[in-house]
């Protein structure tokens, strides 16, 4: 069952931190090229769906972690595992911060056409989800590197 566990919490990872990684790196760069009514919409309605897929992805990470970690026994799992589980409730709490605070503003902003409020919200999306790159980076190499510990 173990390998069955192991297996959904990568294949979340690979959503959520791939996703991060090409909305920042890819798909923010090419949309500046739009004017803001063409771009506010686009990325607007892409985060929404990529809001969707984390929070599905969030769901399999943590009952996927706390799966592995009930079966190991909190006091015999790896120090990496608690890293990899401290990091992830950092991501979680940016990842909430940023789906209740600055994605309502974002989708709001863009339905009454209010192209500076709209930009302000991703702005505070984009600050935020370069932090949760960086941290789900991070955590990656937690839990590759940690076994070399």
């Amino acid at each position: 069952m173990r390998e069955l566990w192991l297996f959904l919490h990568i294949v979340a990872v690979v959503v959520w931190v791939g996703g991060m990684a090409f909305a920042h790196l890819c798909m923010r760069p090419s949309a500046l090229a739009l004017p803001p009514p063409q771009r506010l919409p686009l990325l607007a309605g892409a985060l929404g769906r990529f809001f969707a897929q984390v929070s599905a992805a969030l769901a399999v990470l943590w009952v996927s972690g706390l799966a592995m970690m009930l079966a190991t026994g909190f006091a015999a799992a790896p120090a990496a595992w608690h890293a990899m589980m401290g990091l992830g409730l950092a991501m979680t709490l940016v990842f909430l911060v940023i789906r209740l605070r600055y994605w309502p503003r974002l989708r709001d902003g863009v339905a009454r056409a209010d192209w500076p409020a709209a930009a302000g919200a991703l702005n505070g999306i984009r600050r935020l989800v370069v932090l949760n790159l960086a941290l789900g980076v991070l955590t990656i190499a937690v839990a590759t590197l940690g076994r070399l510990a």
